[in-house]
């Protein structure tokens, strides 16, 4: 069985900032909940086939920016054609940041990861992990239109541990089953700051100058 989940936009996952206002279908955050119970089959991720993704820009929409982060280990559990429970760990020290975002020609996409793995944002060398781990899996049951991805059927929530900080999550997602695979598909977007990622965020000391707003994508795969 294959087991596929995306999300546009886990880390840098709530890094530097994806467009503000580039979408109104932000997720929910609540404080830390408790894990779903794990029943049926446990699939292992395939961490060759898994990534995350995110995009952040700017003030007021300028210069995008966005890349993945590569995902280290984790399971999904499947019973009676359902997603029931899963985790996964998210390496921060393989984020990435896609050179084609980089245009201008004083700037460079590596000065950006590392900058990104800084203290500013991640702060890898100390915390080189980032965790997501589903809490809840329910129908969905809001309005579709304004959803980010077409005809999500699901709804998902998960506690998110980024840098020193967990918040609970919850965003639509499309979730199809078949006898030998799973696909899932979602695209949200969260606040940076709620993690204490503040680095010249609105509201900072210093000027605004990365939106406080990301959009989180993640794509997963595990294998029967």
């Amino acid at each position: 069985m294959k087991t596929k989940i995306f999300i546009v936009a886990l880390p840098a996952l709530f890094l530097l900032a994806s467009c503000g206002g580039q979408s109104s279908d932000s997720a929910k955050t609540t404080t830390e909940q408790t894990a779903a119970s794990q029943s049926g089959e446990v699939l292992n991720i395939d961490t060759a086939a898994t990534m995350v993704s995110w995009k952040a820009t700017h003030k007021g929409g300028l210069a995008p920016r966005w890349g993945t982060i590569g995902v280290s280990s984790g399971s999904l559990s499947v019973e009676k054609e359902a997603l029931t429970s899963g985790e996964f760990m998210i390496n921060m020290n393989a984020l990435y940041v896609d050179p084609a975002s980089v245009t201008e020609k004083d700037k460079k996409s590596t000065d950006l990861e590392g900058h990104l793995k800084s203290p500013d944002f991640f702060d890898t060398a100390r915390m080189p992990t980032a965790k997501f781990i589903i809490t809840k899996v329910e129908p969905f049951k809001g309005d579709k239109k304004s959803a980010l991805i077409a005809d999500p059927n699901y709804l998902i929530s998960g506690n998110l541990t980024l840098k020193d900080s967990t918040l609970n999550v919850t965003f639509p997602a499309k979730v199809e089953i078949t006898k030998t695979a799973v696909s899932a598909t979602a695209k949200f977007v969260i606040d940076r700051s709620s993690w204490g990622i503040n680095y010249k965020s609105e509201g900072s000391p210093e000027n605004w100058a990365i939106s406080k707003d990301v959009e989180i994508g993640l794509s997963l795969s595990a294998k029967k």
